[in-house]
C-alpha cells in the first residue's frame, strides 16, 4: 500500500495512434504513454485541484489517492473515503466527491473535513452518484446509475429512474435536470457554462445539452453514437470518451484520435500537471499520463 508519499519511476510504454497527427496535432510530438504506478485495485474519478495535482479514487482499497505535481510521487489522501468514485473540485478549492458507499455526495475541504451534501431525492435513496461536474456558477451535475455493489445490503432501486440531477448553488435539495436515459455516466461541461456532455454508458450514446440560465437543460442532441465511463475536455473544445482507451472527438463529433491502453477497461481522465498539459488516465489498477499540446480546462 501507498501509505506515505512514494516517488514513482515511470515505466514507458510506446503509443500507437490512429489518427493523423499532422492534422489533428493534439499529441505532443513524441509524447509515450507513462505508467506511473500500477499499486490499485480499480482506479477512477480523477480531479485537479488548483495547483495542478491530481486526485483519484482507488475505490475497492476505499481510498482517495494523490498525485504530486512537485515530485510525481503518489500518496493516500484519505482513507474511509465512502467508496468514492467520480470526483470534481467546486470554485472554493472543496474535492466533491459520489460517495457510492451510501448514495451520497460529499464535500471535502482542504483539512479533510467532510460533509454530506446531499443523499437522497424526495425522500428516497439515491441509485448511486457515480459522476460529477460543478458548473461556472457552482451548481452541481450529478449522474445517478444503478450498479449493484457487493457492499451494500439493498438489492433494489427506490428510485427506478436513472437520471442526471442538478444540486444548485447553496441548495440542498436535488432537481431533476434529464430524464429518459438508460444509465448515464459519464458528464463534463464546457467552461463557459453553456453545454453539457452526458454519456449514456448502456445506450452506447453521448448526448450534448444546452444549459439554461437557470440550470435547467434543453435542446438533447446526439454528440456521437459511443457511450463512455468517465469524461473530460480540452481548451479546444474535444471531447475524451473512455473504455476502449480514450477516444478523442472535435466539437462537430468527429472522431480525430484514439489512445490504446494496455488494459482491460479504461475508466474515466483529467488533465492536470505543470500547465495542465497532461492527460492522467485511469485504468484498471493502473493510472498512466501522456504529454499534450492542448491544455485542461476548468
Amino acid at each position: 500500500m501507498l501509505s506515505h508519499p512514494t516517488t514513482i519511476i515511470p515505466a514507458i510504454i510506446i503509443l500507437f495512434s490512429t489518427s493523423c497527427r499532422a492534422q489533428d496535432n493534439i499529441i505532443a510530438e513524441g509524447a509515450e504513454l507513462t505508467l506511473i504506478s500500477s499499486e490499485f485495485k480499480f482506479t477512477e474519478g480523477p480531479a485537479t485541484d488548483a495547483q495542478e495535482n491530481v486526485y483519484f479514487t482507488d475505490q475497492p482499497n476505499n481510498r482517495i489517492m494523490k498525485w504530486s505535481v512537485d515530485d510525481n510521487s503518489v500518496s493516500v489522501f484519505l482513507e474511509n473515503a465512502g467508496r468514492s468514485n467520480g470526483m470534481y473540485f467546486d470554485n472554493e478549492g472543496n474535492l466533491l466527491t459520489c460517495a457510492d458507499e451510501k448514495s451520497e455526495i460529499w464535500k471535502i475541504d482542504k483539512d479533510k473535513n467532510i460533509t454530506v451534501l446531499v443523499s437522497d431525492f424526495e425522500g428516497k435513496r439515491l441509485n448511486g452518484p457515480n459522476d460529477l461536474w460543478v458548473a461556472p456558477n457552482g451548481g452541481i451535475y450529478i449522474t445517478d446509475p444503478y450498479y449493484q455493489r457487493d457492499y451494500w445490503e439493498r438489492t433494489e432501486k427506490e428510485i427506478q429512474e436513472e437520471r442526471v440531477y442538478y444540486l444548485a448553488p447553496g441548495s440542498n435539495k436535488l432537481q431533476i435536470a434529464a430524464d429518459g436515459l438508460k444509465k448515464p455516466n459519464g458528464i463534463i461541461g464546457t467552461p463557459d457554462g453553456k453545454t453539457l456532455y452526458v454519456a449514456d454508458i448502456e445506450d452506447n450514446k453521448t448526448w450534448s445539452y444546452i444549459i439554461n440560465e437557470d440550470g435547467s437543460l434543453s435542446g438533447k442532441s446526439l454528440f456521437t453514437e459511443l457511450g463512455s465511463d468517465g469524461m473530460t475536455i480540452d481548451n479546444r473544445g474535444n471531447l475524451y470518451l473512455t473504455g476502449d482507451g480514450v477516444h478523442v472527438f472535435d466539437k462537430a463529433g468527429k472522431k480525430i484520435e484514439h489512445i490504446p491502453i494496455d488494459r482491460n477497461w479504461t475508466a474515466n481522465v483529467t488533465f492536470g500537471g505543470k500547465d495542465n498539459g497532461l492527460l492522467f488516465i485511469t485504468a484498471m489498477n493502473s493510472l498512466f499520463s501522456m504529454r499534450m499540446n492542448v491544455r485542461g480546462v476548468k
